[in-house]
């Protein structure tokens, strides 16, 4: 990467990283330089990989049955429905697992199965697949349990299950243990002997690849259709890239989410104050993903299955204002977490490869958010606790140079339990074993990131004159969408750019409204969370940002979203 240095806008907030630049002969035929630029740094560059990445289209999508014990778990489901088997869901409580649950509970529905979905009660009965739920499952007749978006870790579970006559079906796609759970089928793209052309599924997509193998020649592909707008919502919701088959599901989804038949996700729109043709991935990453997730970290994630099912209005009404009352009590939670978080590890050093803090006031449902921030703030891996009398829960969230769930690995000996991704991942610990584990994760950390430049930084995908902007650019730029993980909004630099007005705007100022020029063009500007730094601003002033489309009363114009910005050397 290219360090912007020379000019002097290597700030102490943030370090600011030029992408590597192509030559302008390089560009494919029939692409614009720039677009070249973006396709570049997004790892496209032979023109078949820019035809499929652009297109987005059902060649991108895999055979089912290259996922491990695919044809097991089909099997085992028709099976089960020939002999009128009752069949459960068993679903996480966060949006992937929901979405995945109703996905799954809906496609089963459409064979015939008698089914029902379980979703446990994060605070109650804790996360993942848990013998006191089977039992009760088992009491109601269950044979067949079907874990989506959770199970992979569950080998004791699974074991008491067969014990008590159950079978087990796991459909994951967290990292798997080295030992797999003795289930009748482990469908997990991350397994190491998967032949399937993707590891970056979200639990939901696994559960459709399952519906799209228990489907396939049936004629049925208007029940898999009908479905993407569930993958969509949990693809974006649990960022994972949105490469390959994820781009196709979530641009198809999107479509069906613009024009949406589900009445909960009418109503959740008209309470947050969205058109549904305005729907896009960004507005399901902060907008709609959140308020389906709230009710799973504060209360019952049943809420959020209902109003995805619902087909009444006025029951659509009242959980989605439910959803918006517990998402308002979300935001409260979290930041009050945020303020004391922050100060327990500012308290502790922000210089320290890994930064843990612990408490035994943390709320549990949103830890894993607070971590999330504070990694992107201070630019390292950050893992919370919650004590307890006996026993800890910790949630942690980290950087790409650091591998969390491989360091919790090799913790393995002293945790009660433990899963999740490289970098989201979650364990319980006993209180006893609490300091030991923080010494641990802390000296693994120091081992790896040793020497590594940790500051902040913002990858930028070219410098451009803001006049390079003009015309049809942005139009061509969106070409790239849905934007998301793995596909960020490309970020740009322009240098010496005038500014001509500033305003401080907010409740309490926190944001910057500028108006910006660079020869004959005039830009508007908003720099969020900024307010603080006017003096920074000069008549002149290199910026970082992203082009974005401000929308009010009714009316759209092109507006900058800077990210940064210093004075020219």
């Amino acid at each position: 990467m290219q360090k912007l240095e020379s000019r002097g806008i290597c700030l102490a907030r943030t370090h600011w990283n030029l992408l590597p630049q192509i030559e302008q002969i390089a560009s494919p035929p029939g692409i614009d330089h720039l677009i070249a630029q973006l396709l570049h740094n997004r790892g496209i560059s032979d023109p078949n990989q820019t035809d499929l990445f652009l297109s987005a289209d059902q060649r991108l999508e895999a055979d089912p049955f290259l996922l491990p014990d695919m044809h097991q778990a089909v099997n085992r489901i028709y099976q089960a429905l020939f002999a009128g088997e009752k069949i459960a869901v068993y679903g996480d409580f966060d949006a992937d697992g929901i979405t995945a649950t109703v996905l799954l509970v809906q496609g089963l529905e459409a064979l015939g199965a008698n089914v029902i979905p379980y979703i446990p009660h994060r605070l109650v009965e804790g996360y993942g697949l848990r013998t006191p739920a089977l039992e009760k499952l088992h009491k109601q007749g269950i044979s067949l349990v079907i874990t989506v978006d959770t199970g992979i870790t569950a080998l004791e579970e699974v074991d008491k299950a067969h014990k008590m006559g159950m079978d087990i079906i796991i459909t994951d796609h967290h990292v798997p243990p080295e030992n797999l759970p003795q289930a009748k089928a482990v469908v997990n793209p991350k397994r190491n002997d998967s032949a399937y052309s993707s590891t970056e599924l979200a639990g939901v997509g696994v559960a459709f690849k399952f519906l799209q193998a228990l489907l396939k020649g049936r004629g049925e592909e208007d029940v898999i259709h009908r479905s993407l707008d569930l993958v969509a919502l949990g693809t974006i919701t649990d960022m994972v890239p949105l490469l390959g088959e994820n781009r196709y599901w979530v641009k198809q989804g999107l479509g069906l989410l613009k024009d949406t038949k589900r009445l909960g996700l009418q109503e959740m729109m008209r309470c947050a104050g969205l058109e549904p043709g305005s729907i896009d991935a960004d507005k399901i990453s902060w907008i709609l993903g959140p308020r389906i997730n709230s009710a799973g970290r504060l209360d019952d994630a049943n809420t959020s299955y209902l109003l995805l099912i619902t087909q009444d209005r006025q029951e659509a009404i009242s959980l989605a204002s439910e959803l918006e009352r517990k998402n308002a009590r979300r935001r409260q939670v979290t930041d009050q977490l945020m303020s004391m978080a922050k100060e327990h590890i500012v308290a502790g050093g922000v210089e320290r490869p890994l930064l843990m803090a612990g408490h035994d006031d943390y709320p549990q449902g949103v830890m894993g958010l607070v971590a999330g921030r504070l990694a992107d703030e201070f630019n390292r891996p950050v893992v919370l606790v919650r004590i307890g009398s006996e026993t800890c829960r910790g949630s942690g969230r980290s950087i790409p140079q650091f591998d969390l769930m491989a360091a919790l690995q090799q913790c393995q000996d002293i945790l009660s339990d433990f899963g999740g991704h490289t970098k989201a991942a979650g364990f319980v610990v006993s209180v006893d074993n609490l300091p030991q584990l923080q010494q641990r994760l802390a000296d693994i950390a120091e081992s790896q990131l040793a020497g590594l430049d940790l500051r902040p930084h913002i990858n930028i995908d070219a410098e451009v004159p803001l006049t390079a902007l003009a015309g049809d650019t942005f139009q061509k730029i969106q070409q790239l969408a849905p934007f998301g993980c793995g596909n960020p909004v490309p970020t740009f630099l322009s240098r010496d750019v005038e500014v001509i007005q500033q305003q401080q705007v907010g409740e309490q100022g926190d944001h910057l409204r500028l108006k910006l020029r660079q020869k004959d063009m005039l830009w508007d500007a908003i720099a969020f969370k900024m307010g603080s730094r006017t003096e920074e601003l000069g008549t002149l002033i290199d910026i970082v940002y992203t082009l974005q489309i401000d929308r009010w009363n009714g009316n759209e114009r092109l507006r900058l979203n800077l990210l940064d910005f210093a004075r020219p050397r």
